[in-house]
């Protein structure tokens, strides 16, 4: 299991080191997953929080900032 400082650190390398990008991106990303989105990783929701999928999915590159606000 990855560390979560790890995962933050390659998370804010592809949103351009923006901090208040990587935060609105986890958030609306975690409301879907709430709302019934299936996880783009191999991910359990019922035993990892959907923050914690939400900002795997975008430090692995499977989300983009488009991808989640043209909802």
């Amino acid at each position: 299991m990855q560390r979560t400082e790890e995962i933050t650190a390659r998370a804010l390398e592809l949103v351009g080191q923006d901090r208040y990008r990587l935060v609105m991106m986890v958030s609306k990303r975690a409301d879907q997953l709430s709302n019934g989105a299936e996880p783009l990783i191999k991910a359990d929701k019922n035993k990892q929080k959907f923050t914690d999928i939400a900002l795997l999915e975008i430090a692995e590159g499977k989300i983009r900032l488009d991808s989640i606000t043209d909802n």
